[in-house]
C-alpha cells in the first residue's frame, strides 16, 4: 500500500486515490484468533491513516474461509469502509476486475491482456472491443488483411470460456483455399487469454469464430492490429 500511495499525485487533476487488489489464492486458513487480531489492525490502519486514498479494496480468488473473516471484520468497519470492499470468487475474478480496470491493464493471469515487457500494443492501436454472444449462437470477428506480407496480431478472451473456438484465414480470391490457423476445439473454463499472429501471402481476412453452445450468454474481449511489411 505504501508504494501505491507514493505514486499518487494529490494536486488538482492528479491521481488522488488507489485501487488495492489482494489475491487470496492458496492462502492458508488462519485461526480465528489470529485472523481477528490481524484484520482489526489492518482495517484500523486503513481507516485511521488512509480513509480517502483507497477507492476500493478488491479481494480475488476468495476461499470459503474468507466469509468467516468477513463476519469477524464487519464490526470494525464503518459503513463507508464497507462500501469500499469488493469480494470475487475464482469464477468471477475477470468479470469483477473489469468493473474497475480496463482489460488492457489487467494481467493475463487474471483474464486480461497485460503482459510483462510486452510492447506489441499501444494507445495508438485503439482499445479493447467487446462482443456478446447469445446462448446457443455463434459470432465471428474479422481482421482484414489488405496488404500482402503484413503480420496480423490479435488478443482474445472469453469470460468463463466453455465455447468452441477456431481461427482461419479466408483469401479474397475465390480460387484460393481457406487456411486453418488454429483448429476448432472446445475451450475449457480454465483457459487464459489467447494471443496469435498470422502473416498473409495474399489479400483476405482472418476470421475468428466463437460458438457458444451453452445456455448462458458469453462476453468476448478482443483487440487486433496489423504490422505492415517492411519495405525493401
Amino acid at each position: 500500500m505504501e508504494k501505491g500511495i507514493r505514486k499518487l499525485d494529490l494536486k488538482p487533476g492528479g491521481v488522488t486515490s488507489l485501487l488495492q487488489i489482494s489475491d487470496l489464492k492458496n492462502s492458508p486458513s488462519p485461526s480465528k484468533k489470529d485472523l481477528r487480531v490481524a484484520m482489526k489492525q489492518a482495517v484500523g490502519l486503513l481507516q485511521d491513516n488512509y480513509p480517502e486514498l483507497v477507492a476500493r479494496n478488491i479481494f480475488i480468488n476468495v476461499p470459503f474461509w474468507y466469509y468467516a473473516l468477513n463476519a469477524l471484520l464487519s464490526p470494525f468497519l464503518t459503513q463507508r469502509s464497507k462500501s469500499k470492499f469488493v469480494v470475487a470468487r475464482p469464477a468471477k475474478v475477470t468479470e469483477t476486475l473489469l468493473k474497475y480496470i480496463p482489460a488492457e491493464e489487467i494481467p493475463v493471469q487474471y483474464g486480461g491482456f497485460k503482459r510483462e515487457n510486452d510492447f506489441e500494443f499501444s494507445n495508438e492501436d485503439g482499445g479493447v472491443s467487446e462482443l456478446v454472444i447469445k446462448a446457443g449462437s455463434s459470432e465471428t470477428i474479422e481482421i482484414p488483411a489488405v496488404e500482402v506480407g503484413a503480420t496480423l496480431l490479435w488478443d482474445l478472451a472469453v469470460l468463463g470460456w466453455e465455447v468452441n473456438y477456431k481461427e482461419e484465414f479466408v483469401p479474397s480470391d475465390d480460387g484460393s483455399y481457406t487456411i486453418i490457423i488454429s483448429k476448432g476445439k472446445k475451450m475449457s473454463s480454465s483457459e487464459g487469454p489467447i494471443r496469435n499472429i498470422f502473416r498473409n501471402n495474399e489479400l483476405g481476412k482472418v476470421v475468428l469464430t466463437i460458438e457458444n453452445s451453452s445456455s448462458k450468454r458469453k462476453r468476448v474481449l478482443y483487440r487486433y492490429k496489423t504490422k505492415k511489411s517492411a519495405s525493401i
